[in-house]
């Protein structure tokens, strides 16, 4: 399969995607890309890694996959964001990365989602915008 290339195809992509999982899964990822969309406007769509929807901003944000017992979120730099409502669930072991599984009849906690992807953003464009520290040179031998 290969992946979307343009942000118009990548959205195509995903609403296909959506459509074909006719149950919970599908109206919960509708809902879960809705938020997003609602709190960063800017968001990007991509596909990437074999047809993995992506949403960027000045990097990536999360991903969204679909499993048959759960739709994740997984926050590329999710240990780096504060939690307070205890939305990520799963991969809590890592350093870098954590993730949000939402299984059937779940309620979302859709005020701490948007904070958690702004902060995302927010994180992003911090990361984005610091100068990058260039490495001490080293007096030469002679």
């Amino acid at each position: 399969m290969k992946n979307p290339t343009s942000p118009e195809s990548a959205s195509k992509f995903i609403d296909e995607r959506i459509q074909d999982l006719a149950d919970w899964r599908g109206k919960t990822f509708a809902r879960i890309r809705e938020l997003i969309h609602a709190a960063d406007p800017e968001i990007v769509e991509e596909v990437k890694w074999r047809g993995v929807p992506v949403f960027s901003h000045a990097g990536i944000v999360c991903t969204g996959e679909t499993y048959k017992a759960a739709v994740k979120l997984t926050f590329a730099k999710g240990a780096a964001l504060k939690d307070p409502a205890k939305l990520f669930n799963s991969s809590l072991e890592g350093n870098i990365r954590r993730a949000i599984d939402i299984r059937e009849n779940e309620k979302i906690n859709e005020p701490a989602l948007k904070a958690l992807i702004r902060e995302a953003v927010q994180l992003n464009l911090a990361v984005k915008s610091s100068p990058k520290s260039k490495p001490k040179s080293r007096p030469s031998k002679k």
